[in-house]
């Protein structure tokens, strides 16, 4: 098998173990058909995902990181809502401290789930936690779930209108949830002998580039080593700055369509809307890089 630039990859991709629709399984054998060189599965805090697609075999024409996408609390000396997602790559599966985190925040999502039910009752939707449950699987249930069931049942004409009318922060069934801080989520990323990167910077609010290259130092200090610069909602003047700003403070450069088959009906595996291409190289660079004390294959499947 040739690996080149002409062959895409995707480091950002969803499974059911979080609010993806397909299965690590069912990815595993889209991106075969896809011609994918290499991909990551980056559930929402939780690393079963990686797991099960490992447990289930990779195949040989595919090169496998292992990944999560933590939620993570802006720091304090930043005016910015909601989260900040930090990716994390190459990480050691069995590693206890980052399974014992992970559980914590999926602990906090699940505990948030009959809060936002409760408010959408007042509202007067007749919508029960059982059913968001039955329609998540065995996976995590969180906001897209009640989002795609809304939408199911006809509260919502679609899962962006849930979250811009009522599930969204400041909507009338937002409730907020646990974040661990940006640099205890890279700390542990970290110690488990993983890449941290910061994760589609164009989704957080901060309103200037000076704020952006303020946050994307202060990341650096902590220890990010990346930056999602190719993403299907950014545009060629944002991939443009960001690229600047990654190589201005000498961070990786990494890219992914953030699918999550029908929750995202409008995002495909790979290619995004259809134009979208992440070359094969910036898979090699993330792997090229060694961490003190850490063997770069560590997470690492079909090298």
């Amino acid at each position: 098998m040739v690996y080149s630039n002409n062959r895409s990859i995707d480091l950002h991709i969803h499974s059911t173990a979080s609010d993806g629709t397909f299965s690590p399984c069912e990815i595993l054998a889209l991106a075969t058909k896809l011609n994918l060189a290499a991909i990551a599965i980056t559930d929402h805090d939780t690393i079963d995902g990686s797991k099960d697609a490992i447990d289930k075999g990779i195949p040989s024409e595919i090169k496998f990181l292992t990944g999560v996408e933590i939620s993570a609390a802006p720091p304090l000396s930043f005016s910015c809502s909601g989260s900040i997602h930090i990716l994390g790559y190459s990480l050691r599966l069995n590693d206890p401290v980052l399974n014992q985190t992970l559980y914590t925040l999926q602990m906090a999502r699940k505990n948030r789930n009959p809060g936002i039910i409760e408010r959408l009752k007042n509202i007067g939707f007749d919508i029960s936690i059982e059913e968001v449950t039955e329609l998540a699987g065995s996976g995590q249930t969180g906001r897209p779930h009640i989002a795609r069931l809304m939408t199911e049942k006809g509260f919502a004409g679609s899962i962006n209108e849930a979250f811009d009318k009522y599930l969204g922060k400041g909507k009338p069934a937002y409730v907020d949830k646990y974040r661990i801080e940006c640099d205890e989520a890279i700390k542990i990323i970290t110690g488990a002998g993983g890449i941290p990167v910061l994760a589609h910077p164009s989704l957080i609010n901060i309103y200037n580039d000076k704020g952006l290259e303020d946050l994307v130092a202060a990341l650096k200090e902590m220890g990010i080593k990346g930056m999602e610069v190719y993403y299907p909602e950014h545009s060629k003047a944002q991939v443009s700055c960001y690229m600047k700003l990654a190589k201005k403070h000498k961070l990786l450069i990494t890219g992914g369509t953030d699918f999550h088959g029908s929750l995202k009906p409008d995002i495909s595996m790979g290619s995004g809307r259809g134009n979208f291409h992440v070359p094969y190289n910036l898979y090699e660079n993330l792997i090229k890089l060694k961490l003190p004390g850490i063997d770069g294959k560590r997470g690492l499947q079909g090298i």
